[in-house]
């Protein structure tokens, strides 16, 4: 942050905003305003630049040729390589998570270049699609509750040496490979396949979020008894038996 101000980035809510995961950017400027934040949030389109200036990006999930069309232009324009080269933080779902790594499976049927911003290789499962709530603990070192969402995909994803899983699955599939891992990161750098929106289901991720724009190790408290319903009424509900 500059000029104690936080520049939130949501990139190509055009192409990449299914599953309402731009509820994700909501709830990120409510928690930082609710901390009586300046906040300033721009929805790049995919015929705009993204900004190298941010402090926290996200990007949500899409369909097979919107994601191969956000891809391309992510690659031409470059910039989100430069903002994480300068410390910003990116926060993507699913076709976003996927977009991040070296590769993907682009509605062509072909091998798609990603951005390289997280070790990560996915490819098109062959079984049955991956749908469903998901109960997750995130990585210890994150110091974060357990991860509840809802996945949505076809998508398997192998991770290099360089990136650790987000989490690993107590209930659903998670990146698909039958290890039990769910999402990636390194560094300030996150991928999930969670949707719900994610952010609104896991509030302690976005705080997690803010902390690391802010440089700082805790935030003032919130009234967060919303979030805290709506954790456990689906923590809940992926308890159930199927």
């Amino acid at each position: 942050m500059s000029d104690n101000q936080l520049r939130l980035v949501w990139i190509y809510p055009d192409l990449l905003s299914t599953y309402g995961d731009q509820g994700n950017a909501l709830v990120v400027e409510r928690r930082a305003r609710q901390r009586g934040l300046d906040v300033a949030r721009l929805d790049v389109r995919s015929d705009q630049p993204i900004p190298t200036s941010g402090d926290i990006y996200l990007i949500g999930g899409g369909e097979d040729r919107p994601q191969r069309l956000a891809a391309e232009r992510l690659r031409r324009d470059g910039h989100l390589h430069r903002a994480v080269e300068n410390g910003a933080i990116v926060f993507s779902v699913c076709a976003g998570y996927q977009i991040l790594g070296h590769e993907f499976i682009n509605d062509l049927g072909q091998r798609e270049p990603g951005l390289g911003l997280l070790d990560v290789v996915s490819v098109r499962g062959e079984g049955e699609r991956c749908v469903g709530d998901v109960l997750a603990d995130i990585d210890p070192q994150l110091g974060l509750p357990p991860l509840t969402g809802f996945e949505n995909h076809q998508g398997v994803t192998h991770l290099g040496p360089t990136a650790r899983p987000f989490a690993r699955v107590q209930i659903g599939k998670g990146n698909g490979t039958g290890d039990g891992t769910e999402g990636a990161y390194n560094g300030t750098v996150f991928g999930t396949y969670m949707h719900g929106p994610v952010l609104a289901r896991n509030p302690q991720i976005a705080d997690l979020l803010l902390k690391l724009a802010l440089d700082v190790n805790a935030l003032p408290p919130i009234d967060d008894r919303w979030y805290e319903a709506l954790r456990n009424e689906r923590i809940e509900a992926a308890q159930q038996p199927a």
